[in-house]
């Protein structure tokens, strides 16, 4: 994305998206946005998050740059960049989407002299994104909440089977044959039914 200082100056953004929940991970504002630069973003992310199997990008001359592609294929790294096809945004409607956000409620909204108040809002904006914004498709949640409900069911899935946390691996085995156990009854109960599959 990109846009204008009030003196004329233009300006570019980087927005880095998690496709999960949504999460708004980083927007980098400055007026020249380099592979260099998208690299220095990327690593600083891998550092907070871990890294990401694979990036989907657009093909701007950060993204389709040797540099980028080299850094992506480092053994220590080995990212898979997904390149949408040229005049299909809709191949990366999540940043579509959340670039239209920015562009009405920030960019349109605003006058900014300099980038350091650029770099302000939009940061506030990302905060709010991230933790106040509810999102029909995750169930009206935010990113943030989204992610804290998925990562606390796992939690409870693996409060059933606890053996699971310290290894031992003959409660592990007895679980299994009660599980076993049930799914027969199931199936047994099934077959002395009179209901009929049509």
């Amino acid at each position: 994305m990109s846009d204008t200082l009030v003196d004329g100056r233009r300006f570019r953004l980087f927005n880095v998206m998690d496709d999960f929940n949504r999460e708004s991970l980083a927007i980098e504002v400055d007026t020249s946005l380099p592979s260099l630069r998208v690299i220095r973003v990327l690593e600083k992310l891998i550092v907070q998050r871990g890294k990401p199997a694979n990036i989907r990008c657009d093909n701007g001359s950060e993204f389709i740059s040797h540099k980028l592609q080299e850094w992506c294929n480092d053994p220590s790294r080995q990212i898979t960049i997904q390149f949408i096809e040229p005049g299909k945004p809709t191949q990366n409607a999540y940043i579509e989407r959340k670039n239209g956000s920015i562009r009405r409620e920030v960019l349109n909204a605003y006058l900014f002299y300099r980038l350091s108040e650029v770099r302000e809002q939009i940061e506030q904006w990302r905060i709010d994104y991230n933790t106040e914004r509810p999102h029909k498709s995750l169930g009206y949640l935010s990113p943030i909440k989204f992610a804290e409900a998925h990562y606390k069911r796992l939690s409870s899935d693996v409060s059933l089977y606890p053996q699971t946390a310290n290894a031992n691996h003959s409660s592990i085995e007895e679980s299994r044959l009660v599980d076993k156990v049930i799914e027969k009854q199931k199936i047994s109960t099934l077959e002395n039914s009179n209901y009929q599959w049509h």
